[in-house]
């Protein structure tokens, strides 16, 4: 069974996403922001990372390039909503940074999955 880390400072899209995942059987770690996600993943390594890029503490760009730069055969998918700028412009960066696919808030549910079986092959 494939472990997926969630990391992301919405209750509400974490707990959604840990369902939809763990629904498809996989095995879900959640944290609240890139902090805890990366003290996760030292501790209990995943094959996917699914992160928010607008966080508290630590955001998702700096989580990602932190991530890339120790592991750099990670795997990350990128997830926004937008902030102060368009969240197309955020995750263009995270892509840009090593994020293998990239989605905005709110996320299909279908593509999230097939991005997810793919990345996991």
């Amino acid at each position: 069974m494939a472990r997926i880390l969630i990391i992301d400072d919405d209750v509400q899209i974490l707990n959604m996403l840990r369902q939809t995942l763990e629904r498809e059987g996989y095995d879900v770690l959640k944290a609240s922001n890139g902090k805890q996600g990366i003290r996760l993943y030292r501790e209990e390594p995943v094959d996917l990372i699914i992160t928010d890029i607008i966080m508290p503490e630590k955001e998702g760009i700096e989580t990602i390039l932190e991530l890339k730069r120790d592991y750099p055969d990670v795997k990350i998918i990128a997830i926004s909503g937008g902030g102060r700028i368009d969240p197309e412009e955020y995750l263009d960066m995270a892509e840009k940074l090593g994020a293998q696919r990239t989605f905005t808030k709110p996320v299909e549910r279908k593509q999230l999955l097939n991005a997810v079986r793919n990345l996991l092959q």
